[in-house]
């Protein structure tokens, strides 16, 4: 069926149009596509990731249970090899230590607070930050304690970390800093929290009060 002129005129429109843009307009057709398909590919990867780290994770968790630190550590290190970008890697870093710690493998434990310090979100490095300080107290290694306490921490572990440095300065016989840091420490303690308690009788004990 022959076409009117009007439809004729709107054909010839539409073909100068597309032979002036038609060839850019693909391409963004085509990287908006791919743009869409990339993310849902990512959100995929995301969530598989997620899964398998939480099969490992509670892998880990059952070695706990059964008190082999080694499986723990390998555990740990599979996870922070091969999931690091989830939330699973710094706490199976944090689970690890701990069970290092008690099997007395203090390597094994600092080397995996260090790297949940390193690697993890900002509430994990605060967790892990004043563990990691407390294991180099133990060790009397007090500069390197106040070092891995050094920088800013989310406002909810910035009592924990100050009673921390209290700690490491009290043992240096810093009494005056030391002091100092405990007031921090309970400034910064809800007065609900019952380790408020610990923190005066600490700072009392050196003599200082609130």
């Amino acid at each position: 069926m022959a076409y009117d002129l009007e439809e004729q005129e709107q054909i010839a429109t539409l073909k100068a149009w597309w032979d002036k843009y038609g060839n850019a307009t693909t391409w963004v057709l085509i990287a908006a596509l791919a743009a869409y398909s990339g993310w849902n590919g990512w959100n995929y990867y995301q969530r598989d990731q997620a899964g398998k780290a939480s099969a490992l994770y509670g892998e880990l968790q059952a070695a706990v249970e059964a008190k082999d630190n080694a499986k723990v550590l390998r555990a740990a290190g599979d996870m922070e090899s091969q999931f690091a970008s989830t939330a699973y890697a710094p706490m199976a870093a944090l689970v690890a230590a701990k069970s290092a710690f008690e099997a007395n493998d203090l390597k094994s434990a600092k080397a995996q607070l260090q790297w949940a310090a390193e690697h993890g979100a900002d509430e994990f490095k605060a967790v892990a930050k004043v563990r990691l300080a407390g294991v180099l107290l133990d060790e009397k290694a007090y500069d390197e304690a106040l070092k891995v306490l050094a920088g800013d921490v989310p406002a909810a572990f910035a009592g924990a970390v100050a009673d921390r440095k209290g700690d490491v300065l009290a043992a240096q016989n810093k009494l005056t800093e030391a002091r100092a840091a405990y007031k921090a420490a309970l400034d910064a303690t809800d007065k609900k929290n019952p380790g408020r308690q610990l923190i005066q009788m600490k700072l009392e004990a050196i003599g200082g009060a609130a």
